[in-house]
């Protein structure tokens, strides 16, 4: 089974060496590296060339245009040639157990189709500063799970025959893209946690979630969030009508304000203490 790992980058270069080591440090050798600079204004093609070599596991692309990230993540998929898919950030790092307990689990379960584990917030110099203690495995198959509050978080990976069978990453999306793929995965397959670290998430000034594009990354979640909502055809979440239309992200997260209370919580654990007798 091949494991793609797929590389966004956009004038990320600069960080892109502890990426590359990590990607080489993997337990599991069958792997790919696609690499896609979304015209970066930096070096990074550079940095990233002469990082790489000659190697030819890694495959570095360059896009005409600055096409956004939902563009290039989309294009990353059709440009792999593994069984198996998963997003590392080029500043970003995973664990060397990342990818042999991802493909472990699709060996063994053939109705998974998406698994994710635990990532861990570090500072610029990957320093970890605190785990995503939220990550835990969500019940398979409800139709009102829209990952809020988030537990289903990097390192995710994903078979890629199944997500051809999707409508894909919606290209439109400049953030939030991470949760329309993670939607329509769930949408037609089950979902598995792995109880381990294996993302180290760099906060940096430069990173697309961060600062300034905190609204922004609100309102494409919230975005992701109504397209779902739209292809399960739910005319109502928990009594209150769903908008026809996409305007306000208050509007959609106020749908979902329950999915934070206790008794919401509690039925949540009883379904999914039925589905791990049944599993």
């Amino acid at each position: 089974m091949k494991f793609s790992i797929l590389i966004a980058n956009y004038n990320n270069g600069k960080f892109f060496k502890d990426c590359y080591d990590s990607i080489l440090s993997q337990e599991y050798e069958n792997w790919e590296t696609i690499i896609i600079d979304d015209r970066s204004t930096d070096d990074s093609v550079e940095i990233i060339k002469q990082i790489i070599g000659d190697d030819e596991r890694f495959k570095l692309y360059e896009n005409e245009a600055n096409y956004g990230v939902g563009v290039t993540k989309s294009e990353l998929i059709v440009r792999s040639s593994g069984d198996v898919c998963g997003y590392v950030d080029p500043d970003d790092c995973i664990k060397p157990k990342a990818l042999k307990s991802a493909v472990e689990v699709f060996q063994k379960k053939k109705d998974v189709v998406l698994t994710y584990s635990r990532l861990a917030k570090c500072d610029e110099h990957l320093n970890v500063l605190h785990e995503f203690k939220a990550a835990m495995q969500v019940p398979n198959g409800e139709k009102y799970f829209f990952n809020f509050p988030i537990q289903i978080a990097p390192f995710v990976a994903f078979r890629k025959e199944v997500y051809m069978k999707t409508s894909g990453i919606n290209p439109e999306l400049k953030i939030a893209e991470d949760q329309d793929l993670y939607y329509k995965m769930y949408e037609v397959g089950k979902v598995q946690f792995i109880n381990q670290t294996d993302y180290l998430y760099r906060a940096h000034l430069g990173g697309i979630s961060q600062n300034h594009n905190k609204q922004k990354s609100y309102a494409y979640y919230a975005w992701a969030i109504w397209e779902a909502i739209q292809r399960r055809n739910l005319k109502e979440i928990n009594g209150i009508p769903v908008p026809e239309d996409y305007q306000d992200p208050q509007e959609i997260f106020k749908l979902l304000e329950y999915q934070n209370k206790i008794p919401f919580r509690i039925k949540k654990q009883i379904k999914l203490r039925i589905q791990k007798i049944f599993r």
